[in-house]
């Protein structure tokens, strides 16, 4: 597998200051298919977009609203080096401290199922087989089935919502925790049986859903955020906390740019910790994905040159014996190919 030198030109995260009015932003480094927004500041929900499903058309983490046309209230545009936010204080609230999460997939393809004999149920999209990160959208069938995912390399995470008919969770599937289990970005919920995958886990071309409206609900149309794991760029894991000060040390085999995790075997948050908004030791400035609540301020670990240790026994970090996932991402690989090495904060 090759290592990824410049993890930026794939995952960057953006730090700015709300005006109130419409705001082109740039310094991103590439033109973001997917960006997650979050009002620091104030208690205001997460704004999702994405180049798929196309601007002004939001979905939440926080809830399980369907996906809603903000027009030019939320992102309104992608750029080549950035994106345009709108006069939405969630996105752009005047002298509010605001963060976005940016992803670049960029290849578009689309899939007639019975024309290519690849997946049961026409998708389209938009991927990236270097970073191993795809945007996926199709519409349920309510029977079981297959979909094309558009990478070469088999998804170590699969997040899906539903965008249309009836409101329903966020589901979210983990190879930590296996093909018939599941957990909701939206919520506090321990990983639990959940069948949406079909009990069935992806390959190499498709992923697999059961017919029920988290996955496949007849005619409700979906977006799919998969992601493979790469070397130096992307991990996707789990750890078992110690509960101490001198907390449990997560390899990942690179200075961590973002990172995201929870408990599996019981309700915890979703923490979402970054480099950007932490640009030294010790990681205290937290968001959660499943709450609309602003940032706060909680010592929670370090960021070290190959992986993260925390400083912090909380049950949302790292109780005694609990088991957690996460997904993270790369600011630079623990050794570049040019044979100069990541250096702690």
């Amino acid at each position: 597998m090759a290592q990824i030198n410049k993890p930026n030109q794939y995952f960057n995260t953006k730090l700015w200051t709300g005006t109130g009015s419409s705001n082109a932003l740039t310094g991103v480094g590439f033109q973001p298919d997917w960006t997650w927004i979050k009002n620091r500041t104030d208690a205001n929900s997460h704004v999702l977009q994405d180049a798929v499903r196309g601007v002004g058309n939001t979905i939440i983490s926080n809830n399980t609203d369907l996906q809603s046309a903000e027009g030019s209230g939320d992102l309104t545009a992608f750029g080549s080096d950035g994106f345009t936010v709108g006069t939405n204080g969630r996105v752009n609230g005047s002298g509010k401290s605001m963060v976005a999460w940016n992803w670049k997939a960029g290849t578009s393809f689309t899939n007639d199922a019975s024309a290519t004999g690849i997946g049961t149920i026409d998708s389209a999209g938009s991927f990236n087989n270097d970073s191993g990160f795809s945007i996926v959208s199709y519409t349920g069938t309510g029977s079981a089935g297959t979909i094309k995912h558009g990478l070469n390399s088999v998804p170590s995470i699969i997040i899906i919502k539903v965008l249309t008919n009836t409101a329903n969770d966020w589901c979210v599937y983990h190879q930590a925790t296996g093909n018939n289990q599941s957990t909701f970005l939206n919520g506090t919920n321990a990983v639990s049986s959940n069948a949406f995958m079909n009990n069935t886990t992806p390959t190499s071309s498709v992923f697999s859903v059961d017919g029920s409206n988290y996955s496949s609900g007849s005619s409700r149309n979906y977006i799919a955020y998969c992601f493979a794991e790469k070397k130096g760029y992307s991990k996707f894991g789990s750890y078992t906390g110690n509960g101490n000060a001198d907390g449990t040390f997560v390899y990942t085999g690179f200075k961590p740019a973002f990172v995201m995790w929870k408990k599996s075997n019981s309700t915890s948050e979703w923490i979402m910790v970054d480099s950007k908004r932490n640009t030294y030791n010790e990681v205290d400035k937290l968001l959660r994905a499943n709450q609309n609540s602003a940032e706060n301020t909680y010592g929670a670990c370090d960021f070290l040159s190959n992986g993260w240790k925390f400083r912090d026994g909380d049950t949302d970090f790292q109780a005694s014996g609990d088991t957690y996932i996460y997904m993270a991402f790369a600011e630079e690989p623990l050794v570049g190919t040019n044979n100069i090495p990541a250096t702690a904060r």
